[in-house]
């Protein structure tokens, strides 16, 4: 204890001899007694307008919105009170330190900031929209805004400090183009999936052709999800094919849902030479008609092809109102017409070779 009273004394005695700085140390004392009244009235201020901006709907559905602007008020106040007193004491030693510090710590606020917007964003906007293009683009901004941020805020505070990042950044060139070559398929599909996004061929629940489905089973999907590195597409035998963005931007893509889901469906049909053409077409017309989901505007259509070897070709047009009932109606009308040609004797031929010996 008296070790210390002695220390308390030696400090005074020579804060009395230097009223220079005896006045900078007072200085200091406003400054910091300036800056708590300061930070007392702010944080009452912004209570009052908290409880007054409740019904405005941005505030309402983000509470932690008050929460970083004091955060970010106090930052504020810290930077320029200890600005003060680093100018009153000329501790420019410490400076680019202080900067460097504050720099790297009003980047928390900033980046919980940008988190609360995106996500408002993404609800005002992308749920009122009927593409899902922006739903993909506030996901990678909610991914990115972070490495964005903090490696902003980092590369500011070494400049601040005085350090020169160039060789960071020629470094950082080097290492990436060595990890570009280690990881070229990735990042091959890394920006084929950007340009997916940027064009959309496709959109999460359209459906397009999958040419890479499992032998024997079903060769078109639902898009479930449009990655940065691959696509996920569930097949109608409900399998999920994961393909690489960079494969589907080699490939053409063909999509049933882009422009509506209404598609046109072609089923070919053979009759033989001895039929009555005009009858089997009527036939063909009659029964795209039994089928509910078939629109009657365009009406069924059935056109003559080829002549084969051994029949005459045939070919239903029919309009679908819903692309993904495209095998139903083929395979409905399939099995309907074999049972209305026997009904009405038109014969579905077969080859047949005739040996004479």
């Amino acid at each position: 204890m008296l070790h210390i009273t002695a220390q308390l004394r030696a400090l005074w005695t020579f804060v009395r001899q230097d009223p220079a700085f005896t006045n900078a140390l007072l200085k200091a004392g406003a400054t910091v007694v300036g800056a708590l009244l300061t930070w007392l009235i702010l944080r009452r201020i912004l209570k009052s307008a908290e409880k007054r901006v409740q019904r405005i709907a941005f505030f309402n559905s983000n509470p932690r919105l008050f929460g970083l602007i004091r955060l970010a008020a106090f930052y504020v106040l810290f930077l320029v009170a200890g600005n003060i007193i680093i100018n009153l004491f000329y501790l420019h030693i410490v400076d680019e330190i202080f900067y460097a510090a504050c720099l790297l710590l009003i980047a928390v606020p900033v980046k919980r900031f940008a988190d609360i917007l995106i996500n408002y964003l993404e609800k005002e906007v992308a749920s009122k929209t009927e593409t899902k293009a922006d739903n993909i683009v506030f996901g990678l901004l909610n991914k990115l805004s972070g490495v964005i941020i903090y490696s902003t805020a980092v590369i500011l505070a070494l400049d601040t400090l005085g350090i020169n990042i160039v060789p960071f950044v020629a470094g950082a060139g080097v290492a990436g183009l060595a990890i570009g070559f280690a990881a070229k398929d990735t990042l091959s599909n890394m920006i084929a999936g950007v340009l997916l996004i940027v064009d959309r061929p496709f959109e999460i629940g359209d459906r397009i052709e999958v040419w890479s489905a499992p032998a024997g089973s079903s060769t078109w999907g639902d898009v479930l999800d449009i990655g940065l590195r691959a696509t996920r597409i569930r097949t109608t035998d409900n399998i999920v094919v994961t393909i690489p963005n960079n494969e589907i931007m080699n490939r053409d893509i063909v999509n049933y849902t882009i422009l509506s889901t209404r598609i046109r469906v072609r089923i070919n049909i053979g009759i033989a030479y001895s039929a009555d053409i005009r009858q089997a077409k009527d036939t063909l017309v009659a029964v795209a008609r039994e089928i509910p989901w078939v629109s009657a505007s365009p009406a069924p259509k059935v056109v003559v092809r080829n002549f084969g070897e051994s029949a005459i070709g045939l070919q239903l047009r029919v309009w679908i109102d819903d692309a993904r009932k495209r095998m139903d109606t083929i395979s409905e009308i399939t099995d309907r017409v074999k049972t209305a040609f026997d009904r009405r004797g038109i014969e579905i031929p077969y080859p047949k070779r005739e040996i004479i010996i």
